[in-house]
């Protein structure tokens, strides 16, 4: 990883921009994640920023000298010098304000004159109360910034200033962290963002499939490779929806996360955000089963200590519906997921393969969750299969570094 150079002249050069909001205070967090992972960070607050951190608290942190003005340091031209010199720019929080001057190419401090010299990637997290996100000019100052290539994160939806709540909560730093890890690692800015302009949808978690209001039928999945594949995604440039059945993890930065229980629940939710995307990644682990019947009230033991009698039905296909509503066309691409184990009859990829030909998505990715494995590991090891080329082992790793190689074979899809 970049950040692991020891020297200061090889450490990835970060410009960290704060605009004014009360969020600023968070962006000390995402500094101090930078400085301790070995990144040489600038930080360029705003004039307003500093109203709500000062100027020694950035240069404590940091190790820096700090700057605002396009008037400082006039002689080292650093309204031009600091973005030419960045591998990374990112603004958080950014506000309205500072979305639209950056959508409108202004350039009346050190920050924004920065936004319009830099040549690497740019990541925006914004922060604002939700009417001002919502408003129909901070939409098209988003649209215009996405469609340039910068990663304008979704913003969370949670406790804003005040009582109001709602989308518009800065992400989580350690969120915002990991989005421009994942940018820096993997280099090269027109590659990095090469989901620019995309739409996708992502499923997360396991089902569950309540028998009374007590107990239900589950899964171990944790959610994690989902939630790697949607924040991978957005790190790329894309917009991402994520529907998120049990997942008990902090959210992706920069990704819609709508919430389900059921397999009926996540079908729905999926065949709804599912809508005029480029691609539907299925990581969720769907029961294969409901009861018939779900009971009105616990279920008590018996005095005779005989076990209740259950009658299950299998549960919706989901893969296999999406690809009926997909139809002839060749979009979205449809990726699924199988956890799989061997057995007498065949191997893991051979039920795999078999998979494949009976859902009809383009890709599966296949993990061998024998013995248990996977489930809940921050790593992965899976093989990726398609119709329509060789078989793609992918090395024991991360679970992002598994999500970075499922988007660089949808990828390849897009362009055949």
């Amino acid at each position: 990883m970049p950040g692991s150079q020891t020297s200061a002249d090889s450490r990835p050069h970060v410009v960290l921009g704060v605009s004014g909001g009360i969020a600023a205070y968070k962006a000390c967090e995402l500094l101090r994640r930078f400085t301790e992972s070995g990144h040489d960070v600038t930080v360029v607050p705003t004039e307003a920023a500093l109203r709500f951190v000062g100027t020694a608290t950035w240069e404590a942190l940091s190790g820096k000298p700090v700057a605002s003005s396009v008037f400082d340091d006039v002689l080292s031209v650093r309204h031009v010098r600091v973005g030419q010199q960045a591998d990374l720019v990112v603004v958080a929080p950014a506000t309205a304000d500072l979305l639209a001057k950056a959508a409108n190419g202004q350039a009346g401090d050190l920050l924004t004159a920065t936004l319009l010299t830099a040549r690497c990637p740019v990541v925006l997290a914004p922060a604002m109360h939700t009417e001002m996100w919502e408003h129909p000019a901070t939409r098209t100052n988003v649209e215009t910034l996405r469609s340039r290539g910068v990663v304008v994160l979704e913003p969370a939806n949670g406790r804003l200033t005040g009582a109001d709540t709602g989308p518009g909560r800065l992400p989580e730093p350690a969120e915002i962290f990991a989005c421009c890890a994942d940018i820096l690692h993997r280099g090269d800015a027109a590659a990095t963002l090469d989901l620019t302009g995309r739409r996708v949808v992502v499923s997360a978690g396991g089902t569950r499939e309540h028998l009374d209001p007590v107990r239900y039928l589950g899964n171990s999945s944790s959610g994690k490779q989902g939630y790697a594949l949607a924040a991978t995604a957005a790190a790329r440039g894309a917009e991402v929806t994520v529907v998120a059945a049990n997942v008990d993890l902090p959210e992706p930065a920069g990704v819609k996360v709508v919430h389900v229980i059921s397999t009926r629940d996540l079908a729905s939710a999926v065949q709804e955000a599912a809508h005029e995307v480029d691609a539907v990644v299925m990581a969720a682990a769907p029961a294969d089963f409901r009861p018939e019947e779900r009971r009105a009230h616990k279920i008590k033991k018996r005095s005779d200590r005989a076990a209740p009698e259950l009658s299950l039905v299998e549960t919706e296909d989901l893969l296999a519906g999406l690809v009926t509503l997909r139809g002839a066309s060749s979009l979205p691409v449809l990726v699924g997921f199988a956890a799989e184990t061997g057995d007498a009859e065949a191997s893991v990829l051979d039920h795999a393969r078999a998979k494949l030909r009976r859902k009809g998505c383009d890709l599966l990715v296949v993990n061998d969750v024998g013995g248990g494995a996977v489930f809940g590991d921050d790593d992965n090891q899976v093989v990726i299969i398609g119709t329509d080329a060789a078989d793609v082992p992918v090395p024991p790793g991360s679970k992002r570094d598994v999500a970075h190689a499922v988007w660089d074979q949808v990828v390849l899809r897009w362009g055949s």
